[in-house]
């Protein structure tokens, strides 16, 4: 118990930090504007070259202090649970997913049975969680060699998934709904 209240105090403490840097960042951005629009004196130059200094200097701390607090947030672990479609799919379609988040990629192969189950490549995989990243999701239908058509794309906010309890979902990869992804998603705060 004390060690994840410790944790949570850690967190909670990065926050704060984040916050107040994001808020100097802010106010350095409006000196920058202010002083651009400002007339061409020596001194206005020397002020906007400061506020730029500013600026990038929170900017920095801002970077460190995402890569700190993301190291705090624990880990998504993503099953595939398949791909739902009324009357969408048929036996024999082969199908592509692709899911992005940051740099983290999962790309994974499946294909549908006779008996309509399906049968994936790989069928779990563990993203860390991003401060600033929103998961990018795009299903291919592969037809032949050349051949593939998109079905759909979509971006997802993963903010809700900050579940101590596994979360299923179904995501409208098309804009009609026909084809959603289900997944299943547990957060893992700590890594015990």
């Amino acid at each position: 118990m004390r060690r994840l209240e410790f944790h949570l105090s850690k967190v909670e403490e990065l926050y704060d930090a984040y916050c107040i840097q994001r808020r100097l960042r802010d106010g350095a951005s409006k000196m920058v504007a202010a002083f651009n629009s400002a007339t061409g004196s020596k001194e206005a130059r020397e002020s906007l070259s400061e506020a730029n200094k500013g600026f990038r200097e929170c900017t920095e701390h801002m970077c460190s202090l995402e890569s700190e607090l993301e190291s705090q947030m624990g880990e998504f672990h993503v099953k595939m649970k398949g791909l739902a479609g009324f009357a969408r799919l048929c036996a024999g379609d082969q199908y592509e997913v692709l899911m992005r988040y940051g740099r983290q990629r999962w790309r994974l192969r499946g294909r549908v049975e006779v008996s309509n189950k399906q049968i994936w490549d790989s069928e779990e995989y563990i993203f860390l969680p991003l401060v600033t990243e929103l998961l990018s999701i795009k299903v291919t239908e592969l037809k032949s060699l050349a051949n593939h058509v998109v079905v759909g794309s979509v971006s997802c906010e993963m903010l809700d998934l900050f579940c101590p309890l596994p979360q299923t979902l179904a995501v409208d990869i098309n804009d009609l709904g026909t084809v959603k992804l289900n997944l299943e998603v547990t957060w893992r705060y700590l890594n015990l």
